[in-house]
């Protein structure tokens, strides 16, 4: 029932108008997710993706599963650890999973589209990362 929402809700968007203040830049960059928690497991550590789009306070990052292990990467108490592949260094983001849903037949991609929200980056990830933020606007 909550994807049949979450559907419904990112489609009524599409005709309603976008809330969304940042601007997105749609772009295709590589990532990996993990949860930042430094417990032992038995399980991959990280799951590959790739972005949809990117903006200052945020990015849209499509992945192949929905949890590592048992664990889920949803909910405001799990925060990501997300290391994102620009085109001259990767940088690091904690982030926190705004919104998901699952991708239908009617995407190009297959997974989940995570919505999330960046909470905290080094000073000097933020630096690179705005600067190629910059580089799309142009």
């Amino acid at each position: 029932m909550p994807e049949l929402l979450r559907d419904i809700a990112s489609r009524l968007r599409a005709f309603v108008g976008n809330r969304r203040y940042a601007t997105r830049h749609m772009t295709r960059l590589s990532v990996a997710v993990s949860l930042l928690d430094e417990r032992p497991r038995a399980y991959p550590a990280a799951l590959e993706g790739h972005t949809r789009d990117l903006s200052a306070c945020g990015l849209a990052v499509v992945l192949p599963a929905i949890r590592i292990g048992e664990r889920y990467l949803t909910g405001d108490t799990h925060v990501l650890r997300i290391t994102l592949r620009l085109p001259a260094a990767a940088v690091q983001i904690h982030g926190i999973t705004a919104r998901y849903e699952r991708l239908g037949e009617d995407d190009t991609d297959t997974g989940y589209l995570l919505g999330v929200r960046i909470k905290e980056m080094s000073d000097k990830d933020r630096a690179l990362f705005e600067e190629y933020l910059r580089t799309l606007k142009t």
